[in-house]
């Protein structure tokens, strides 16, 4: 019986861990832009600090409407990984630093890591 248990801990140990594998992470902005020509500057800089993370645009600055709440975001951008570890790792970058001291001089931000569902 004891077998039976470790075993069964194990596989769901295991199984736990492959989700995790799976689980792919969003980070969400809310940005209010407060230098517009600098912060153009950014947007072209960012694309390509994405791909050695294998980041990737979901939404970026699209139209937005408030359906519960008050929550009113300026621009919302939200970019999809593989995982929380990458996106972190992407923001933490020596490769995105000159683009988020860009985004950090031209605007005002609420950033979020979230894990998203398989």
């Amino acid at each position: 019986m004891q077998y039976l248990k470790t075993s069964i801990e194990q596989s769901f140990f295991t199984f736990n861990i492959n989700i995790q594998k799976l689980m792919k992470a969003y980070i969400i902005v809310d940005i209010t832009i407060t230098d517009p020509a600098l912060y153009e500057d950014y947007k072209k800089l960012t694309p390509a600090s994405l791909i050695p993370y294998e980041g990737r645009f979901i939404v970026r600055g699209g139209a937005t409407e408030t359906l519960e709440g008050d929550w009113k975001p300026g621009r919302l951008v939200i970019l999809e990984f593989p995982s929380a570890e990458k996106a972190r790792a992407w923001w933490s970058s020596d490769t995105y630093a000159p683009a988020k001291a860009l985004r950090q001089a031209a605007s005002r931000t609420q950033l979020i890591v979230a894990e998203g569902c398989i």
